[in-house]
């Protein structure tokens, strides 16, 4: 009789073949499931290192300056500034965009809010903060000024800086740094 080698390492049995197939199909889905799930709740990297960014329209597409800048002198814009926040850029007396921005997160409890061209305020319809044009309170239950941004226009494209220097409001360093 002829002697077999032995076998060190025995191949895979159908159960276990059909065990790694079926959990490889699993895996592969979940994560395919998942994928937009996560990128959801990712914030995009679409800043610089200074923290700048793009100022964006609602859809996510970038606005060019001449467009707000068509608007007339005192108009607010609402762009999507800094981690996608709502902030109101200004066009100024001279007809440029104001170099502060105010992000529209009331500080009482984070609601939105629109601007008010006839009582020239920010008023929030959550509890009733009222704002004055520099994001300053007027009245509460806000206990805090609203955040601001550096604004810079550059060849036709709006940049939006985080807020680096003292509160020109308080004169002290900001309550959001």
């Amino acid at each position: 009789m002829e002697e077999s080698l032995p076998l060190e390492y025995p191949s895979i049995s159908r159960r276990q073949l059909l065990n790694f197939l079926t959990g490889a199909v699993v895996a592969t889905t979940a994560s395919t499931a998942l994928y937009p799930a996560a990128k959801f709740f990712v914030t995009p990297g679409e800043s610089n290192e200074d923290g700048s960014i793009i100022a964006r329209d609602r859809l996510g597409y970038p606005i060019p300056a001449s467009q707000i800048l068509a608007q007339p002198k005192g108009t607010r814009a609402l762009v999507a500034g800094i981690a996608g926040e709502p902030t109101y850029l200004a066009i100024a007396e001279d007809g440029k965009l104001d170099t502060m921005g105010i992000v529209d997160n009331c500080t009482h409890l984070g609601c939105t809010f629109p601007w008010n061209p006839n009582d020239n305020q920010f008023q929030c319809p959550c509890h009733g903060s009222r704002y004055a044009a520099d994001g300053s309170v007027v009245r509460g239950p806000a206990p805090l000024p609203l955040k601001l941004v550096q604004v810079k226009v550059q060849e036709d494209v709006i940049w939006i800086f985080p807020w680096t220097k003292n509160d020109p409001r308080t004169g002290e360093k900001p309550w959001w740094i």
